[in-house]
């Protein structure tokens, strides 16, 4: 190098290579491309997911570390990190669904998961059923020679529902269909749904996984090699394939989840008990409170309820705007799982694509207001909640 020119040497940079020793963390190979001594390795690379790492766009050092921590943490045999948590279920959905195929998904669902199967339906005739979440017999009525998937969730979002993973998992696999679960709302640390039958299990990383609402992804984790094969060919050549520096934030979130997640539960149990007491509220939906309906499935199911419960503020869309316009410690703001408390109205946000028969029928009223809670000390998270609630009435 030193016989280079300096224009020439500032672009080939010394590129050091550890000698015994190895970094704590895992490193950020923020690179778009590998560099090969062997052409046979290099193409070999192009076509395999556990081959040579050649571009980023298929593989990539710090985002493979993230997707096989979180295939341990999930029980699966590999996963696909996506650049969002979208990316991930549309690379499920977009990689196994043909023209003409049948979908049975769970009512309740996610207004991104439901708007992109009714997508599928307008323009490539992928029909869709919808049965309730912990109702293994509709999921069998529904059977049909097309079916080809079926879609839950471990916690429905905002009402908090709980799956039948167990017996709903069990009809899929007697009829020999893929089962996805978004997981999303437990984690893997409160519910792994492979162990309860699942073939895929996608999560939006942006939440409880990366956990410090600094960033956006995904991923898909794998129950067979079959199926990994399949969403990763079609994820790479869609481009939905995570970046490494996001990769890299969720594998520093991840470290913590178990704790996070265990404070998260905490500060949750006790906001929820006492809002079901205090008269300026309907009612609270958590499935940690034994007056949920899905409160002994998910006793059965998970070691805890979760961090995020909805609770109807009495008086309907006037008191509930009133209280969200009094909080300020609880932020006021989309997505939920990190370490701040948010609240939002579903009504007019998340689920704003709803028809009002449709909010009807999933519980979601004018006065709803959804909680991520977040990991604050939790007196001072009640403090700004009952001060909040004394002014809605």
């Amino acid at each position: 190098m030193s016989s280079l020119r300096p224009e020439t040497r500032a672009v080939h940079l010394p590129q050091p290579e550890p000698n015994g020793s190895r970094p704590i963390s895992v490193p950020i190979y923020q690179t778009s491309g590998f560099v090969f001594d062997d052409p046979a390795v290099f193409a070999d690379g192009m076509g395999r997911h556990d081959g040579a790492y050649v571009y980023g766009r298929l593989s990539n050092p710090t985002v493979r570390s993230l997707e096989e921590a979180v295939a341990g943490l999930e029980g699966g045999v590999a996963a696909v990190a996506t650049g969002s948590g979208m990316g991930a279920i549309n690379s499920v959905l977009l990689a196994l669904l043909q023209p003409g195929d049948h979908v049975i998904a769970q009512a309740p669902l996610y207004g991104g998961t439901a708007h992109m199967l009714a997508d599928l339906t307008a323009r490539f005739g992928v029909e869709v059923d919808y049965v309730p979440e912990a109702d293994p017999a509709a999921a069998r009525a529904a059977l049909r020679p097309s079916t080809k998937l079926l879609y839950l969730e471990t916690i429905a979002n905002p009402m908090t529902q709980v799956a039948d993973l167990p017996g709903m998992c069990a009809v899929a696999r007697e009829a020999g269909i893929v089962t996805v679960v978004d997981n999303t709302f437990a984690s893997p640390v409160l519910c792994r749904p492979i162990e309860h039958g699942a073939d895929i299990v996608v999560h939006s990383a942006t939440k409880y996984m990366s956990g410090h609402t600094d960033v956006i992804g995904g991923i898909a984790v794998f129950a067979s090699a079959e199926l990994h094969r399949r969403v990763w060919a079609y994820a790479t050549d869609l481009g939905a394939t995570a970046d490494p520096f996001a990769a890299w934030l969720t594998l520093r979130g991840l470290q913590t989840l178990p704790l996070r997640m265990e404070r998260h539960c905490s500060n949750t149990r006790q906001l929820a008990t006492r809002l079901a007491g205090h008269p300026a509220v309907a009612a609270v939906h958590w499935p940690g409170l034994p007056s949920h309906p899905s409160y002994e499935l998910a006793a059965k199911l998970m070691p805890d309820f979760g961090g995020v419960f909805s609770f109807d503020v009495a008086g309907g869309r006037a008191a509930g705007e009133a209280f969200m316009r009094r909080v300020r410690l609880a932020l006021l703001a989309p997505s939920l799982g990190g370490v701040e408390t948010l609240i939002l109205h579903p009504a007019t946000t998340s689920h704003r694509s709803v028809s009002a028969a449709g909010l009807a029928a999933a519980g979601i009223g004018e006065g709803t207001i959804r909680v991520s809670v977040g990991i604050e000390h939790a007196e001072d998270l009640w403090a700004d909640f009952e001060q909040a609630l004394g002014h809605t009435a």
